[in-house]
């Protein structure tokens, strides 16, 4: 064990990127998380609480609840702000302390306005899929309801400029949904995603507004070889309103625009611009029925054909 933790001891030395040794506190994920869970209270009043929410209270619970989101926040910020900051742009404590508290304020500001977006959205899942039974349904158990809620509030964390705790939103909720939406993604009002596994879109992704996809869309970058060059770049589609993508299709590309009211077919692979009102659909392959009948021996089949029989 003594030779283990010398050789661990060595390791750190040689590999100071993964260990963080005598340096600044680190932002803490689980309190970053129970951020996000306080926040779905204050953006979904009565649906996420453990007791009846009363109307004549209601004023005073949000009060103690964003006092709760407050501390913790800022808290958690100010790891974030010192952990990043290169020396040489470093704050005093208390310049630190006016920038995380102005942040704050600017950022609960936006509240009402994710509200207003989150009802859109609810709406929009509501009036497009025939399996939801009510809007609670929706609110309670669709996973992309859950990653666009945390996706909102996180995209206004990262235009404030808040360092890793964006991100750190964003991941919890694609842990939870496995939908991966990246916080400097801009989406607009009446967003619906079905199903949703596999969805990933893209930082410099813009999204209009009565926009629908489906699992497995992917809404990315057509080349990332050139790393941390394609910083800042648009990397990433625009897709206009009204557009409906189908399952398992990727749109790659900063240039790439998907022109209002069109449609995506289900796989289809896009790197250059659709225009308006335009469907986009994949030839469907030829597809062939043969008995499965065992009694049939390789040798009658023709060599094609062998595979189905050979496991």
């Amino acid at each position: 064990m003594e030779n283990i933790i010398d050789r661990l001891m060595e390791s750190y030395n040689n590999c100071p990127v993964t260990a963080k040794i005598d340096t600044n506190l680190q932002p803490n994920r689980a309190v970053v998380e129970h951020i996000v869970e306080l926040l779905q209270r204050i953006v979904f009043p009565g649906f996420f609480e453990q007791k009846k929410l009363n109307r004549d209270f209601v004023r005073y619970y949000i009060g103690e609840t964003l006092e709760e989101v407050k501390y913790n926040l800022e808290k958690q910020m100010k790891r974030a702000f010192i952990c990043t900051c290169k020396d040489e742009n470093a704050l005093s404590e208390q310049e630190l302390d006016i920038k995380v508290d102005n942040i704050s304020k600017a950022f609960f500001e936006k509240l009402p306005m994710i509200r207003e977006y989150m009802e859109t959205d609810i709406c929009a899942a509501y009036d497009g899929d025939p399996a939801a039974y009510s809007k609670d349904e929706i609110i309670y158990s669709y996973p992309g309801v859950y990653a666009i809620m945390v996706a909102r509030i996180a995209h206004e964390l990262f235009l404030l400029e808040v360092p890793l705790i964006p991100r750190i939103m964003t991941e919890h909720a694609h842990s939870k949904t496995g939908i991966d939406i990246h916080p400097g993604a801009t989406i607009g009002k009446y967003f619906f995603i079905d199903h949703g596994t596999g969805i990933v879109i893209g930082e410099t992704t813009i999204i209009g507004e009565h926009v629908k996809i489906y699992q497995g869309v992917t809404l990315g970058g057509l080349s990332t070889s050139a790393g941390q060059g394609l910083k800042g770049v648009k990397r990433h589609p625009t897709i206009e309103d009204n557009v409906t993508i189908y399952s398992g299709a990727s749109i790659l590309g900063g240039e790439t625009v998907i022109g209002e009211g069109s449609t995506i077919g289900g796989n289809a692979f896009i790197v250059t611009s659709v225009k308006p009102n335009t469907r986009v659909t994949i030839k469907n392959p030829e597809l062939k029925y043969q008995n499965l009948d065992k009694s049939v021996t390789t040798e009658e089949l023709d060599q094609e054909d062998a595979w189905f029989y050979i496991i």
